[in-house]
């Protein structure tokens, strides 16, 4: 009865810590992927429309050439959503 309660019992505060911080690191992790890729996108968008102001006739090489980068960015930002997700659970 008496190894029954000690199982009971609240987890060691150590672990509880060592896992809260991995949650707060995977927290932060994922905001500043998210805010990078979205002012990366937005840059690209933004020189993309400047791009075309300036050079009409070249606009579909514009938004060929800004699709791809975007959907780089995109990649980069899953795969690090990917990464914080697996250390927080591995934590």
């Amino acid at each position: 009865m008496h190894n029954l309660l000690m199982m009971l019992q609240a987890p060691e505060p150590v672990l509880v810590a060592k896992n809260t911080y991995a949650l707060l690191g995977a927290g932060i992790g994922l905001g500043l992927a998210i805010i990078g890729a979205g002012i990366g996108i937005g840059r690209i968008g933004g020189q993309a429309v400047e791009a075309i102001a300036r050079q009409p006739e070249a606009s579909k090489d514009i938004q060929g050439a800004m699709i791809l980068t975007a959907a780089l960015i995109e990649g980069a930002t899953l795969a690090a959503l990917v990464f914080a997700l697996l250390f927080k659970i591995l934590a």
